[in-house]
């Protein structure tokens, strides 16, 4: 259990988290409540939900790599009505936060859906600006500057509550999405989504997905995110989210030491449904075998040697 003494505790935005642990979108739904006490989590992320219901990817959607998965699911939903109905009750009286992750094919649908569940009992929106944007080929809206500028901004003239925008890491330069989203008016960001694979059996010689290419999670990805986290933490001042390969609390303080106020587990809950628990426990452990107080302390305090550091700040700036 959570060491008393260690205040876990971290603001995002307006947002008070009692830790800064929570579900990555799409590994999550209300069922985890039978494998764990939802109301320990520092905030609660939901699976997409998009404007009108839609089926989803063709199968097989998931295929196991050697140090992750790939998925390719499509974002099945059954729409924004049915959410409202009959998933929000579901978190009624759990103590965090409750996110809501929404997707869009267009800049105007995001912004009317994001309006839509600007309703009591939804803390903040995750904008998934890492899904594609019909407008611009199927391109990712965040693969985009002015892509993410633009849907951001549009959210952000209707809704509600605060917006984090999830970004995509299939991009040359995320630092400067990053200061797209800022200057759009995001609240926070969440750093980042999956890493484009693809995987071949090598008896069928077919596609291990059906959709042939999918996103990469899981270990493997890391470093990737974590180098992403440190430059976009560099470049922006409101709080990034890190996301990507985290299955234990030493994982999580990497993200947190690179720049991050809070981490978003995913891979990690299909191994084991109460992995975030056990990584709030270590988070707590870790914090009092290093003398640390409090958590939030941990954020952006990678030890860099002070020879590289104008260096390391250039080549943040330049994303590159």
């Amino acid at each position: 259990m959570v060491d008393p003494q260690v205040d876990l505790g971290v603001k995002i935005g307006s947002l008070m988290l009692k830790n800064p642990v929570m579900p990555a979108s799409g590994c999550f739904a209300h069922e985890y409540a039978q494998a764990m006490d939802l109301g320990r989590l520092g905030a609660l992320v939901t699976k997409s939900v998009t404007p009108k219901r839609r089926i989803g990817n063709p199968v097989p959607r998931v295929a196991e790599t050697d140090a992750g998965m790939l998925n390719s699911i499509g974002i099945p939903s059954s729409g924004l009505l049915y959410y409202v109905d009959k998933i929000l009750p579901h978190y009624v009286g759990v103590p965090a936060p409750l996110v809501a992750s929404v997707s869009a094919d267009t800049a105007e649908e995001f912004a009317a859906a994001c309006e839509a569940l600007s309703v009591p009992g939804v803390s903040a929106i995750e904008a998934n600006i890492s899904c594609p944007n019909i407008e611009a080929d199927g391109r990712a809206f965040a693969m985009s500057p002015k892509d993410t500028h633009r849907a951001i901004s549009e959210i952000k003239r209707h809704a509600r509550v605060p917006i984090w925008a999830k970004l995509t890491p299939n991009v040359a330069d995320i630092a400067e999405i990053a200061r797209a989203a800022e200057d759009a008016g995001a609240d926070a960001l969440v750093v980042a989504n999956t890493l484009l694979g693809m995987a071949i059996d090598p008896e069928t010689r077919k596609p291990k997905l059906g959709n042939v290419m999918g996103g990469l999670s899981g270990p493997a990805i890391r470093p990737v995110i974590v180098r992403m986290v440190f430059q976009c933490a560099r470049a922006v001042r409101i709080p990034v989210i890190g996301c990507g390969g985290i299955l234990s609390a030493g994982h999580a303080v990497e993200h947190l030491l690179a720049g991050a106020t809070a981490v978003q587990v995913g891979t990690a809950s299909f191994l084991d449904p109460a992995a975030m628990l056990g990584i709030i426990d270590g988070l707590a452990a870790y914090c009092e075998r290093h003398g640390v107080a409090r958590i939030a302390e941990l954020t952006g305090s990678v030890r860099i040697d002070p020879g590289l550091t104008d260096r390391w700040l250039r080549l943040a700036q330049q994303s590159g």
